[in-house]
């Protein structure tokens, strides 16, 4: 364990980067008094307010923080935390839930399959398993009647999927064509979650080999399709690396404003399509297209087109297939899918009917100007409805003053006070994350400002997706600033997202997070005399 003195964590970050680190992977630094007795730590009796929103990629380390049978790996079991969470990250946590649930998403298009007595199977690997079950879902876990869900591992022998950017698609692809080969599935739904995966790690060559393997990949299971006589949908959830330069040259690894394609492949040709559109069309979409009824809660409206004289019966079956982060830019400059050899979308495009959809911003319940993400995009694609995201509501709570009411915060922090212990702000430092933002970290330091907290921890989370690069360190200095402003607090801990933030099962990675934030293991940054 190494150590610097005299120094502050925006700095420390900064001279990260020049030993070749960068925020995504970024190893624990944790502050120390001039002794080297690390700052900050967890201890029985704090209070911890995790603002990461989303949700996913927060259940592991809440679960080792929180939970009193928790055995993944060892904790420390006299740890009783108040702990509350932004938002509800998993039915049966051990937490208080700042902004519960609306209520359950009605009448979705898997649930009105369901209800018609079909058969469906969601096919992905474990990377986009939560998506096609539950956000798709409509934010349910629980299996439909004669549903079925199909993940395939992900592989653990690669550090990062820029060392094998075809991933599982070539097991997910198999797994298509098997279903499609049993006419007992009515609808047939998978995910090629590989653009939008590798897509997140600054290594062009291999995303545009993740780019063509699932060019390749569509192609197999289109054909299969065809030879079978299923009608085929082609779309995604949001765009990813057809937009992977900014203006200055700098590359962008985040997610996109861009539309996506929907493409229709029937044999007969004979269907026509709105040109423009949004993710709540799919499902009156799909749903017209079996000859199934929308809901009357769905706003989204069917792409397809009447024409006089046509005389399509009804699909009895049909695939959807989703290309994770295949976003559309007319424009070469930056357009690592325009970069790709892409003959399967190239054909596709030209032979059937398609049409544009908005998959970002207000169109699928993200503030406006905001990039698309995987979980509005399957929510909205599988709700057919605006689903208005928690971001939203948290950002009208801070606005309206609601926020500095709430019954959650207010509970952990007077927990704190009345026993003279420590509050913990928790979670993702960005503008842009669709985990998380600074705004609400900010909000919480005013209301811990309000409350009377004397002492206040920040542990901090930084990801290279949708930021400039060496942007952590920035981040990290604007919270200096805001606690020079208040008078308030320290940032003791800082770590790259991809040891906190986990939903495969990596314990280890998780197992690194607990160890900074409760025992301080890390490169100690000496809190030095300013």
């Amino acid at each position: 364990m190494s150590s610097t003195c005299n120094s502050t964590m925006s700095e420390a970050v900064r001279r990260s980067y020049q030993e070749g680190q960068e925020d995504e992977t970024l190893e624990p630094f944790v502050l120390s008094d001039l002794s080297g007795i690390p700052l900050g730590r967890f201890k029985s009796g704090d209070a911890v307010i995790f603002y990461n929103i989303r949700g996913e990629r927060e259940i592991e380390l809440t679960q080792s923080l929180t939970a009193p049978d928790f055995n993944k790996f060892p904790t420390m079991r006299e740890l009783s935390l108040h702990f509350a969470t932004m938002i509800e990250y998993r039915k049966g946590l051990n937490v208080r839930v700042a902004f519960p649930p609306d209520g359950l998403v009605e009448d979705t298009l898997s649930e009105i399959i369901a209800r018609h007595g079909l058969r469906q199977v969601k096919i992905t690997e474990a990377e986009k398993a939560v998506h096609v079950g539950f956000f798709l879902n409509g934010k349910k876990s629980a299996l439909w009647p004669k549903e079925e869900r199909l993940v395939i591992p992900t592989r653990k022998d690669v550090a990062l999927f820029d060392e094998a950017p075809e991933m599982s698609i070539e097991q997910i692809t198999q797994a298509i064509i098997e279903k499609i080969h049993d006419p007992s599935y009515q609808f047939i739904f998978a995910n090629f979650p590989n653009v939008d995966v590798v897509g997140h790690i600054e290594n062009e060559q291999a995303v545009i080999k993740a780019v063509e393997a699932v060019d390749a990949c569509t192609g197999m299971a289109v054909r299969e399709a065809l030879r079978s006589g299923i009608v085929t949908i082609v779309s995604a959830d949001h765009g990813t690396v057809e937009k992977w330069l900014y203006r200055n040259g700098a590359i962008d690894t985040g997610h996109t404003d861009s539309p996506v394609p929907f493409i229709l492949i029937h044999k007969n040709k004979k269907f026509t399509l709105r040109k423009d559109g949004d993710l709540t069309d799919v499902a009156p979409t799909v749903l017209e297209l079996m000859g199934l009824s929308k809901s009357p809660r769905m706003t989204g409206r069917s792409l397809l087109k009447k024409n006089a004289g046509d005389n399509c019966r009804p699909s009895e079956r049909l695939l959807f297939l989703l290309l994770d982060g295949w976003g559309i830019n007319p424009h070469t400059y930056g357009n690592l899918i325009a970069k790709a050899h892409t003959p399967t979308m190239d054909w596709l495009m030209k032979a059937y009917p398609h049409a544009t959809l908005q998959a970002a911003g207000e169109a699928v319940g993200l503030p406006a100007g905001t990039v698309g993400n995987s979980e509005a995009g399957h929510l909205h694609i599988g709700a057919g409805r605006k689903i208005y995201a928690d971001r939203v509501k948290i950002d009208r709570a801070i606005a309206d003053g609601s926020f500095f009411a709430n019954e959650a915060f207010a509970a952990v922090m007077e927990a704190a006070q009345n026993t003279a212990s420590a509050l913990h702000l928790l979670g993702v430092v960005s503008f842009f994350s669709s985990h998380g933002s600074l705004n609400h970290l900010f909000a919480l330091m005013d209301l811990a400002k309000q409350k009377g907290i004397s002492n206040l921890f920040i542990h901090a989370m930084l990801g290279r997706r949708g930021e400039m690069p060496e942007s952590g360190a920035s981040y990290i200095k604007r919270i200096e600033e805001k606690i020079a402003e208040i008078q308030l607090g320290k940032v003791v801990s800082v770590i790259g997202r991809h040891w906190s933030m986990d939903r495969e099962g990596n314990w280890d990675r998780i197992e690194k997070t607990y160890r900074m934030l409760v025992y301080g293991e890390g490169t100690l940054i000496r809190q030095g005399r300013r």
